[in-house]
């Protein structure tokens, strides 16, 4: 069956991190929104990448059929050097056995055999170059609630280099300390990123429907599963994903109808900020009314919840099991 016209809502924590830093910024936590509004972001680049890691991860030889290959990654050859895209792309028709066809019919096959091609696009500037926009976008994610990074350093106890033997006037040369580190990190923060899913654009890419749940479950487990000290712990919350009957229509913007309880607000005028779960609330008031209100457009919505967040309303019927 063909893929739907739809929409998609991920909602996320993370405790003693940040999962996307701003190299503009010594690092710090994005911040899109003024220093007043407080809010810190997440790019898509960084959603994007959580997803195709779980994939490669989970299917390193290609998958079922030699399908679900990565293409954007990071591959180094025998003499270390990193591969550009010519080289990733026929590196993917090898392991697929698709050689031969590949020196024509390059985007056919790796249309064919990556799953991030098919599902988020590709640019291949490599003759004959070809452009594919990605049935599925994600927008930024935003912090659902005023964040404040905390600057901290610490000590590493190895030194960076070999204490040397003393010189001619017997002093001993090298490191003979560790060294100091210091970073940025965000104690507690809650994001909503959104997302819409292209039935015309799946239509070119030839996206499948296979391909989107293991797009939704790799935006789940793909959180879960890339992990570096810097990114802190990292938690799906929630994850909402709404099909539409019309491939050229859709609600837009689901992610303003969803709030945090107690509000932004709230926070700022008490001078404290929330640091876990148990401190906040999920309303979906507002989205499930819109949701009610253009149900004969709606062909399907399916939400996936951790057991752990609270949430306002009864989202009983829409509940999946996860994964």
């Amino acid at each position: 069956m063909a893929i739907k016209n739809g929409e998609i809502l991920f909602i996320k924590s993370v405790k003693d991190g940040i999962p996307n830093r701003d190299p503009l910024n010594d690092s710090d936590a994005r911040r899109l929104f003024s220093e007043e509004d407080g809010r810190i972001s997440l790019s898509d680049v960084s959603i994007k990448r959580d997803v195709r890691d779980f994939v490669f991860d989970l299917y390193p030889d290609g998958g079922p059929d030699k399908k679900n290959y990565i293409f954007v990654q990071e591959r180094i050859n025998e003499k270390g050097k990193l591969l550009g895209r010519k080289s990733l792309a026929e590196f993917i028709a090898k392991e697929a056995g698709k050689e031969k066809e590949a020196s024509k019919h390059m985007k056919s096959v790796l249309l064919e055999h990556s799953f991030d091609v098919r599902t988020f696009g590709i640019v291949y500037s490599v003759n004959p170059k070809f452009h594919l926009t990605g049935p599925v976008q994600f927008g930024w994610a935003h912090s659902l609630h005023p964040v404040n990074s905390q600057y901290v350093q610490g000590t590493v106890v190895m030194p960076s280099s070999d204490v040397k033997e003393g010189n001619e006037e017997g002093s001993e040369e090298g490191k003979t300390q560790g060294t100091i580190w210091t970073s940025y990190t965000v104690p507690f923060a809650v994001f909503i990123m959104p997302g819409v899913i292209n039935a015309k654009n799946a239509e070119h890419t030839g996206m499948t429907q296979e391909d989107q749940e293991l797009l939704l479950r790799g935006l789940w487990q793909g959180t879960q599963h890339r992990q570096a000290r810097g990114r802190g712990q990292q938690q799906p919350l929630m994850l909402i994903h709404v099909e539409y009957k019309d491939p050229f229509y859709r609600i837009g913007y689901l992610e303003d109808m969803v709030s945090m309880e107690p509000e932004a607000s709230v926070w700022k005028e008490e001078g404290q900020l929330p640091s876990s779960l148990q401190e906040i609330k999920i309303d979906l008031s507002k989205l499930i009314e819109t949701l009610n209100k253009h149900e004969d457009k709606i062909a399907k919505c399916r939400i996936w919840c951790h057991p752990s967040l609270i949430v306002k309303n009864d989202i009983s019927a829409y509940i999946q099991p996860l994964w």
